[in-house]
């Protein structure tokens, strides 16, 4: 048995804990998730049905991990990963892995779906404006390469996927250290490996025309 069973999606957010299991090299088997009838499996270690969602296999037992963020640290706290950020770096690290999953997450499904916060209510959203998040990534982003500062860690498997997807889809404005921080993120050899597994099961999952 494989380390890891991880349920995905071509195209959904499991592709960001494909990623992140390639850069931790983990032995995993993968299963297809078919919306329209989830595997058993998947609906008893997660009964939302989300993905990502992971069980780890351990000789102590299976450990169930879901939400892409905490798919992310899990796997390289459990392999020893060198993407696991150092003491000086723990503040930026979960600064910015949070930020991603939860003002960017939030702030830019917001705008997608069409809802306004109105105002004076910033406090209650959470994410404050949609403006306010995108003005402080970029405050970030136009000084560091990474969320830690010069060095790759795991968190930019998960607030890269964040940027480089609002780049592509246009989620996010046209910012120079969005694309620049895009463009580095996916130059990692994993994050080229996963995508390529994941492209080419598209035509797997996507009814014929």
């Amino acid at each position: 048995m494989a380390d890891y069973t991880f349920f995905f999606n071509p195209m959904s957010r499991a592709r960001i804990a494909r990623w992140a299991l390639h850069e931790v090299n983990a032995d995993y088997e993968a299963v297809l998730v078919d919306w329209g009838q989830k595997p058993a499996g998947l609906l008893a270690a997660n009964p939302m049905g989300k993905l990502p969602t992971i069980i780890h296999h351990t000789a102590s037992g299976d450990h169930v991990v879901s939400e892409g963020a905490a798919v992310c640290h899990y796997l390289a706290e459990a392999e020893g990963s060198d993407l696991l950020p150092t003491a000086a770096e723990k503040a930026s690290y979960f600064r910015w892995l949070f930020f991603a999953a939860g003002p960017i997450e939030a702030a830019t499904t917001a705008r997608a779906m069409g809802w306004e916060v109105p105002e004076g209510q910033e406090g209650t959203a959470g994410f404050g404006t949609y403006d306010r998040m995108v003005d402080t990534l970029d405050w970030w982003l136009s000084g560091n390469h990474f969320a830690c500062g010069e060095r790759f860690t795991m968190a930019d498997v998960y607030l890269g996927s964040q940027v480089n997807w609002g780049v592509e889809f246009k989620s996010l404005p046209d910012r120079s250290s969005f694309a620049a921080y895009a463009e580095r993120v996916c130059a990692r050899p994993a994050y080229r490996e996963a995508l390529a597994i994941d492209l080419a099961m598209v035509g797997e999952v996507q009814p014929e025309a």
